[in-house]
């Protein structure tokens, strides 16, 4: 049998680089488009019902891509996938920039694609990040979620900018997706293995595929827990500046400003997250987490002011902060099942950021949408009553190599 060799430092710090550029990368191209969304609107003139179904081609290409993506992941790696996927999502950018210019077919097949390609390239790069965070010895798996986070932000304000001169839609997207497309496969070639053949055993454990992945009881736990946090992550990302506005009757502005301090808040809560993991494990710094956000949800809620609702924002964004990138590291805990286990996962966490709008809609024409959202705040104590599944396997907690993970040391407590 031989030895474990692993990769030189540098080797491992130029693919943790590559990785915070794959979620850049992913979050400047996805909220490129979704800058110009209005302008694409008007341009071919689609009323609300019909943005809403044109919109639906990137939910459909992603719920597609999500299962599949385990198996390509498992069978061609972490970097040849996100190469790929970057390469699709280009093309998938471009037709819509094109179809913006010519009419709504284009647009939608585009969509489609942009989502196809952005589906498992999520599935990739966190299964790359499982991998630097093992070889790293530390977490910061959240850190690559806060990349991704970083990548929105200048995407819209480059969107912004783009409105402002005039650029069309067609260039400014062309642009970028020249741009990414090229960043991210220079970068994704610096990807370390996500797993190592020399491993003692490795001959002898076979990979565990999608479907076995889809009934393993921990596999399903840690996506319903991946899925609260989800919805809590994407229920604020749609719907806080509308109740905000009309629960409390701030201006557009004001109710802008409570969204820009949720995504303010998750984006520190993931960049300063890793530290509070390594010193206190997964478990007991997510169900912290989750008793913050339910403050935070009910004071939005109920909160006798807007001074309270702006305070339950900043708590309701910090606590959600944490719940999807830990779930991703949880499902990569075992390298050689990472790729199966990872897909599964954000699948169904990913069923929260389609079934998120329409639920809070549904509701919200019977007692408000600022009523509507304590439903987060129940799904936020399911999810401490589960975060025990974020633990790793006992078998992996004894395994003398992960001497240096915390967070894996930590975790049964």
């Amino acid at each position: 049998m031989t030895s474990t060799t692993a990769p030189p430092p540098a080797t491992v710090r130029a693919a943790t680089t590559a990785t915070y550029a794959a979620f850049i990368g992913s979050g400047f191209a996805f909220a490129s488009w979704a800058s110009r969304i209005p302008q694409v609107r008007d341009h071919l003139e689609l009323d609300p019902a019909a943005l809403g179904l044109v919109l639906l081609a990137i939910a459909a290409g992603s719920l597609l891509a999500l299962p599949l993506s385990g198996p390509v992941v498992t069978r061609v790696g972490s970097s040849r996938t996100v190469i790929g996927m970057a390469a699709l999502l280009g093309v998938g950018l471009a037709t819509a920039a094109f179809g913006s210019a010519v009419g709504i077919v284009p647009v939608v097949i585009g969509l489609f694609l942009l989502g196809f390609a952005n589906g498992a390239w999520d599935v990739a790069m966190n299964v790359q990040g499982t991998v630097v965070e093992r070889h790293l010895g530390r977490s910061i798996m959240s850190r690559f979620h806060a990349g991704f986070s970083f990548g929105t932000v200048a995407g819209a304000l480059l969107g912004a900018v783009m409105v402002a001169v005039h650029v069309s839609v067609a260039a400014h997207l062309a642009v970028v997706a020249v741009v990414v497309v090229a960043g991210v496969v220079w970068q994704a070639r610096k990807f370390v293995p996500d797993h190592d053949e020399t491993e003692p055993g490795a001959e002898e454990l076979p990979r565990v595929s999608a479907l076995t992945a889809w009934r393993e009881p921990r596999t399903l736990l840690i996506g319903l827990f991946v899925l609260t946090f989800a919805f809590a992550e994407g229920v604020g990302n749609d719907w806080i500046s509308v109740a905000a506005i009309d629960g409390y009757g701030v201006s557009p502005a004001l109710g802008t400003l409570a969204f820009a301090g949720f995504l303010t808040a998750m984006t520190i809560g993931r960049w300063f997250g890793p530290g509070l993991l390594d010193r206190f494990g997964r478990t007991q710094v997510v169900r912290v987490l989750t008793v913050i956000g339910i403050v935070g949800v009910v004071l939005f809620v109920y909160g006798p002011s807007p001074v309270f609702m702006y305070a339950g924002t900043l708590l309701w964004g910090l606590g959600a902060s944490l719940g999807f990138p830990v779930g991703m590291s949880a499902g990569g805990d075992d390298p050689r099942r990472a790729a199966a286990r990872v897909s599964v996962i954000a699948s169904i966490g990913y069923c929260a950021f389609l079934a998120g709008p329409p639920t809070i809609g549904f509701l919200g024409d019977r007692i408000t949408v600022l009523r509507a959202l304590i439903v987060i705040a129940v799904l936020f104590g399911l999810a401490a009553m589960i975060a025990g599944t974020v633990r790793p396997p006992r078998e992996l907690v004894d395994d003398p190599d992960l001497v240096g993970r915390p967070d894996l040391v930590k975790g049964p407590e």
